[in-house]
């Protein structure tokens, strides 16, 4: 490890060792934090299914805990990217192109992801108070659920776009499973991001959590889950479909949102719940 990290200095140059510095630095952090959200997430779903019920302050504490470290890993892993995307348009030897293909793929992304989804995370964390009502709550919960359902388009779609400048249109033309994937990514998830903004405008003025609709939370959840768990699939059983290439080594290798692959364990209860009557 120690010859890698000193070959890799060695032969980049100063500059691009100092991006990858302020970038993979604090993207190892903001994992930590996640780590630390998913383990408390762990513990509220351990003591739910022993049926050993947190107090209604323990719950409301850890799940300000969960958002608040989520905010953290937000911004700590993809701030600087989106900065060191910015910093690619004063490289005077950058083409256009690739710097169109950099404001997809990365820049813009980042920044939406760091900045947007931090700013909801973090207005989510103060109205989860015991002192403040559950409607603000229910509605900054909705917002920061329309917002990571638009962000897992704004990803994927993105990382589409760079695969077919790699690959050329013939990488989803001439095989099935590839154009499958890219409608699912660029269409699927967009139209399952509207209609999750349609159900958060249409819910906000809920008072109640139990008076929200579980059916389409749940189905929300589980189109989710469903489309990471079908990308991963499709490749176990199908392999690298046209060659390896920049979709694959982001939705198998960089993709750290395959965590949402569990979704569907929460959203199918939720199809069958019934919906309680105001």
């Amino acid at each position: 490890m120690l010859y890698e990290f000193a070959n890799g200095v060695i032969n980049r140059g100063p500059l691009e060792v100092f991006f990858i510095l302020i970038t993979d630095v604090p993207g190892c952090i903001g994992l930590g934090f996640r780590t630390a959200a998913g383990f408390i997430a762990v513990v509220i779903s351990l003591f739910y299914l022993a049926k050993k019920d947190l107090s209604k302050p323990e719950l409301l504490m850890a799940v300000r805990l969960v958002v608040l470290f989520e905010a953290g890993y937000w911004f700590l892993s993809f701030f600087m990217s989106g900065v060191w995307g910015v910093a690619a348009f004063l490289d005077p030897f950058a083409g256009f192109g690739s710097l169109i293909l950099m404001t997809i793929m990365n820049t813009l992304p980042c920044f939406v992801q760091s900045i947007g989804l931090v700013a909801v995370l973090i207005k989510l964390f103060f109205e989860l108070s015991p002192n403040k009502p559950a409607k603000n709550a229910i509605k900054w919960g909705l917002i920061t659920g329309t917002f990571y359902v638009f962000v897992f388009w704004l990803n994927n779609t993105g990382m589409w776009i760079a695969a077919l400048v790699e690959k050329g249109l013939d990488y989803i033309l001439l095989y099935p499973s590839n154009m499958f994937s890219f409608l699912f990514s660029t269409v699927g998830l967009y139209l399952l991001a509207f209609y999750t903004a349609y159900f958060a405008k249409k819910s906000m003025n809920t008072e109640s959590f139990k008076l929200l609709n579980p059916q389409a939370i749940g189905a929300i959840v589980t189109l989710v889950g469903i489309y990471f768990c079908a990308n991963y699939v499709m490749w176990i059983f199908l392999d690298s479909v046209g060659g390896w290439g920049s979709w694959y080594a982001w939705i198998l290798g960089h993709n750290l949102d395959l965590w949402a692959m569990s979704l569907p364990f929460i959203g199918v209860p939720l199809l069958f719940q019934p919906k309680l009557k105001r």
